[in-house]
């Protein structure tokens, strides 16, 4: 089984760390997962972790298969082919995961100048769609994850989006 690991366009080091610690890797072995595919963005990898390029590396570690590169043009396919999608709390990551309906887990950066991101997260906690968790507390989190007691997320209606629009315009039909 395969979890994708994204930390966006930004810079999420203490996320990129942990996916890659001895107590995450152990987590996921655990349930079952043998490989990490990590896009860490502008974050620095430990140099010590294994064969790498300045832009990607590849390794073993904790029974684990770990690949690990900066950026693609998308991650939608990375996305699609998971099991499991481990994120930063990322509006447009979040709404691209949970539309392909894969199990989500959610991490805020607590660095970012506001809490948008943990709001957010919270807030599809409470709602069941997704699991979030802190930096800290994420091998605890994967440890109990449950993906089938997620809540699928309500696929997208751009109807909506359009009666709004002609209401707004006065398009509506008396």
């Amino acid at each position: 089984m395969l979890v994708f690991v994204t930390v966006g366009s930004t810079k999420f080091d203490a996320l990129v760390q942990a996916t890659i610690s001895e107590p995450v890797l152990t987590a996921l072995h655990t349930k079952g997962f043998v490989q990490v595919v990590l896009q860490r963005g502008n974050s620095i990898l430990d140099p010590d972790c294994g064969a790498s390029t300045q832009d990607s590396l590849t390794t073993r570690k904790a029974g684990v298969d770990i690949e690990a590169w900066k950026f693609k043009p998308s991650i939608q396919d990375e996305i699609e082919r998971a099991d499991l999608v481990i994120s930063h709390a990322g509006s447009g990551t979040i709404l691209d995961v949970l539309r392909s309906g894969k199990p989500l887990i959610v991490v805020p950066n607590p660095t970012l100048m506001d809490n948008h991101q943990k709001e957010l997260a919270l807030q599809l906690d409470r709602l069941g769609h997704l699991r979030a968790t802190s930096v800290d507390d994420l091998p605890k989190t994967i440890g109990s994850f449950d993906a089938n007691a997620l809540v699928p997320f309500p696929a997208f209606d751009g109807s909506k989006f359009r009666r709004l629009v002609d209401e707004m315009m006065g398009f509506t039909d008396m």
